[in-house]
């Protein structure tokens, strides 16, 4: 008798791409774990949405963090961001967002750009999880 994880395993075993490819495809480019899964619709939401939300933060005025605080908060907030991936290296190459908070409405745009890349990093254990079979479509 075969379960349901064995089922999907077979299923997303059929795509031939490596999981561990699809992890990092999907931290890069949000969504792109998803399409490379052949999962387009649930890749285009997650697109559609960590972009929207990291524009969302850069329209907003919002703290781009970088790597090299010692303070906690930063730290974490550089974590979430950088979950975002290429979002990320390109507000940090282009110079988008603000090196501090200097409006009261750029701290929700802060906390825009760090739960986009918390999303992203979710989104790719998601394709993780289905490539590998632990999680059913």
């Amino acid at each position: 008798m075969t379960t349901q994880v064995q089922v999907a395993a077979k299923a997303n075993s059929g795509t031939g791409v490596s999981p561990y490819l699809v992890l990092a495809a999907g931290w890069l480019v949000p969504g792109a774990g998803h399409f490379l899964l052949k999962k387009p619709i649930r890749g285009g939401l997650i697109l559609v949405s960590v972009v929207g939300m990291f524009v969302t933060g850069i329209a907003l005025e919002g703290k781009i963090y970088t790597p090299n605080t010692g303070d906690l908060l930063d730290i974490l907030g550089f974590v979430g961001q950088f979950g975002s991936g290429v979002l990320y290296m390109l507000s940090r190459m282009l110079g988008w967002g603000h090196d501090s908070v200097q409006i009261a409405v750029a701290d929700y745009g802060t906390k825009f750009l760090v739960v986009a890349g918390l999303l992203n990093i979710i989104a790719a254990v998601d394709a993780h999880s289905l490539s590998t079979g632990r999680k059913a479509s």
